[in-house]
């Protein structure tokens, strides 16, 4: 049987018209999937960052009051690194870092490290990491409140000497048959601070 021109011309009108068509529809679902994406990250991040600051406590978007930070070996990045600032009548209140752990028991730990303007803590928050189901997992709060026992902590309190794990003399708890994990995130917490101390006078600029 024979084609003619006409019906070949027809059939790739066909496929090209089915090809727009689906490019289309995979952009715009694309394009809307991106969007929703956008939102629930944001929502999650605002969760945490009021986990950690109270609303009461700033008024200003500290989603987008935000500052980048070169990579830092006492903030355990490589790469640059989103700082969240909260302020109250303009005036600086709080700085929030994202800091990691790199050491945990199975890689890297990431953390919401809440700083108020004092020096003191305003807390800790494990955001993503590996840790063994049932024994690492406990730095997060739904499994254990160990995490919040670094509230209101500072550089002087405890002691430079007791920041670490009581097995190595210091004074936080480390967990039954888990040492790595909380060793890693009291040596991060406490190399935060340090950051913060020796770059508060610039974190706000």
């Amino acid at each position: 049987m024979k084609i003619s021109s006409r019906q070949v011309l027809l059939s790739g009108l066909i496929l090209w018209a089915f090809a727009v068509v689906g490019s289309g529809l995979v952009a715009l679902t694309e394009h809307s999937t991106r969007e929703k994406i956008a939102e629930n990250e944001r929502r999650v991040l605002l969760r945490n960052l009021n986990a950690l600051l109270p609303a009461e406590k700033f008024d200003n978007d500290i989603a987008t009051d935000i500052r980048q930070l070169n990579a830092s070996a006492l903030l355990g990045t490589d790469a640059d690194s989103t700082l969240y600032r909260a302020r109250l009548d303009n005036e600086p209140i709080a700085v929030i870092f994202n800091s990691i752990a790199p050491n945990g028991y199975n890689g890297k730990i990431h953390l919401l490290i809440g700083v108020y303007r004092d020096g003191s803590l305003a807390g800790v928050r494990a955001v993503k990491h590996n840790e063994t189901p049932g024994l690492g997992d406990s730095i997060e709060t739904r499994k254990s409140d160990w995490i919040l026992g670094f509230n209101d902590k500072s550089l002087g309190n405890p002691d430079s000497e007791n920041w670490t794990v009581k097995r190595d003399g210091g004074e936080f708890d480390q967990f039954t048959g888990a040492t790595i994990t909380p060793r890693a995130i009291v040596e991060a917490v406490k190399n935060t601070l340090l950051y913060y101390q020796d770059n508060a006078n610039t974190l706000f600029d």
